[in-house]
């Protein structure tokens, strides 16, 4: 394990979905520690014990509330239905201060998910930060990532589009993307958000009508 992980520890609000708890898998695995966070705490530690089971000895994983879950760690990552976002944020944003906040989140209007619909701030990531206020550092990443790529340990030919309120907050969550196994590309401020949010429901349409399930993104034409 990386001795620098061991230091920060990252919660993963909404960690009981199948995103969420592949964020939590992987994160895990390469030695951070993890709170899963839950409306339900009991949920939280029934999957904190999935993950930890998966894994194995010597990682951790410990499943809270989503308030103290935002409470104990250093990042917190969003990982809610739309229909919960505001709701979740409300909740915890006073814990969200000084901190970064890693918003997951797509603003998927069933039934017509394969549509995109954005709110009227622009994005959820942009709603998120007119929740949480100046004191918190929003970024939006993994939007485009199917929970499918994230519990296993293959190797994921998609990549991660971050977006954000400054380079450095962006520079954080590259990092946190590459712990994970994957391929992190900074795509710019929080207000490009909308581009990533909106490819979400341009892949479950390719999805639905070429019969796969786990479509995805790629740059080309670019080094890191």
């Amino acid at each position: 394990m990386n001795d620098e992980h061991l230091l920060i520890s990252i919660a993963v609000l909404g960690g009981t979905g199948k995103e969420g708890k592949g964020l939590a898998y992987r994160w895990a695995r390469a030695g951070y520690h993890v709170f899963i966070g839950s409306r339900d705490a009991e949920k939280a530690k029934a999957a904190a014990n999935e993950v930890r089971e998966m894994l194995g000895d010597g990682v951790s994983v410990n499943g809270l509330g989503n308030l103290e879950a935002a409470k104990e760690a250093n990042i917190v990552v969003l990982s809610v239905p739309y229909s919960a976002h505001r709701s979740t944020l409300e909740s915890v944003k006073e814990e969200l201060k000084g901190k970064i906040l890693v918003d997951v989140t797509v603003p998927l209007v069933p039934p017509k998910v394969s549509t995109v619909q954005m709110p009227a701030a622009g994005s959820a990531a942009q709603e998120a930060q007119e929740i949480v206020g100046e004191g918190v550092e929003v970024c939006a990443a993994f939007q485009n990532i199917s929970h499918e790529h994230l519990l296993d340990n293959s190797n994921v030919e998609c990549d991660v589009l971050i977006t954000g309120t400054s380079k450095n907050a962006r520079a954080e969550v590259v990092k946190l993307v590459e712990a994970a196994g994957l391929t992190g590309w900074d795509a710019g401020p929080i207000e490009n958000s909308v581009v990533v949010e909106g490819l979400t429901s341009v892949l479950i349409g390719i999805n639905k009508k070429y019969g796969s399930t786990h479509a995805g993104i790629k740059i080309t034409g670019a080094k890191k």
